[in-house]
């Protein structure tokens, strides 16, 4: 037990570090950063820009931005400052800059994440596609052999059957466009059985079918399963699962913000993962940080952004 614990400790930060490595390989992103207004934002902004993966252009007061910055001890620079008076300004600039070119990505600042993606989900000027918004948690479990996805833990607190279709397409998306490979989607609930007593498990089936007549496309789904038959093989071997994602799975699906919410925080504190954060569905990613992330999560949430705004751009995955 002591040796796996050890084992585990030293791949802690493996996956991403190879994100971090891949997105050096590809050219600095231009990114909008909305109300850069604490010390975490700052630093996480310039910190990125420093391992050559966005050009940021820093959105918000800017006599308060470099107030705080000179607080902390933190060079700006020559940084880019687009002045504007309030949290709600930035979010706005953010997206216009987005709109008319001038950047590729957008990362939350010290404003609310509800403040931002209410003027990203704008109608007429904000930055829908088809698509439903939805988050996605890139988690790095030390006792896992594979990156782990966990959606949606922060956008979409109970999506019916076709949110849920777009919220698994774009972790799909994602995890094609990082270089990942063809992945492995479970749509977890409590029971690996199909019942009407719980309704996930019917969302989860018809989800499996929507994935059989193209409805859903880039992956291998199977559900419902339970999170251990989805993570274990011995788990799935012994409740007599025969399926390609069973023991395997890369892609979790919840089946509402509260159980991935919870199922993320549970594997952060009590396994010592990582997790960063990306809204996708948008034109564009929108990174998502928590003033409590360490500085190696923020980077690894760049890092993903920088990949997929690349992805999307070229169509080309670079191999994470």
């Amino acid at each position: 037990m002591g040796s796996e614990i050890a084992d585990a400790t030293t791949r802690r930060h493996q996956k991403y570090d190879r994100l971090i490595a891949a997105a050096r390989e590809i050219p600095a992103v231009p990114t909008a950063v909305a109300h850069p207004c604490d010390e975490s934002s700052i630093r996480g902004a310039l910190d990125a820009a420093a391992a050559g993966m966005i050009v940021p252009v820093l959105v918000g007061p800017e006599g308060k931005i470099r107030s705080v910055a000179q607080s902390c001890g933190i060079d700006i620079g020559r940084t880019e400052i687009v002045d504007v008076p309030h949290s709600h300004a930035a979010a706005a600039k953010a997206v216009e800059l987005v709109r008319t070119g001038a950047a590729q990505l957008i990362m939350k600042g010290s404003l609310h994440s509800d403040e931002l993606l209410g003027e990203i989900a704008r109608r007429e000027t904000g930055l829908r596609t088809e698509r439903r918004i939805s988050h996605v948690f890139i988690m790095d479990v030390p006792t896992y052999p594979k990156t782990l996805f966990i959606t949606d833990a922060a956008v979409n607190i109970f999506p019916d059957l076709e949110a849920k279709r777009d919220i698994v397409q774009n972790a799909v998306d994602l995890h094609v466009g990082l270089g990942l490979g063809t992945p492995k989607v479970a749509i977890l609930s409590a029971v690996e059985t199909v019942t009407p007593k719980i309704p996930s498990t019917i969302d989860a089936a018809a989800l499996c079918k929507m994935a059989d007549r193209g409805q859903i496309v880039g992956a291998e789904l199977d559900g419902p399963l339970a999170f251990d038959n989805a993570i274990s093989p011995e788990a799935a071997r012994i409740k007599g699962i025969r399926s390609a994602v069973a023991g395997q799975a890369q892609i979790l699906i919840v089946p509402d913000l509260e159980a991935g919410n919870m199922l993320a925080k549970n594997l952060t504190f009590l396994s010592n993962a990582d997790a960063a954060g990306i809204v996708l569905g948008a034109r564009v990613p929108v990174i998502l940080t928590s003033r409590a992330d360490e500085v190696r999560t923020r980077m690894a949430s760049c890092a993903v952004a920088a990949l997929y705004a690349n992805y999307l751009r070229t169509k080309q995955p670079v191999r994470a």
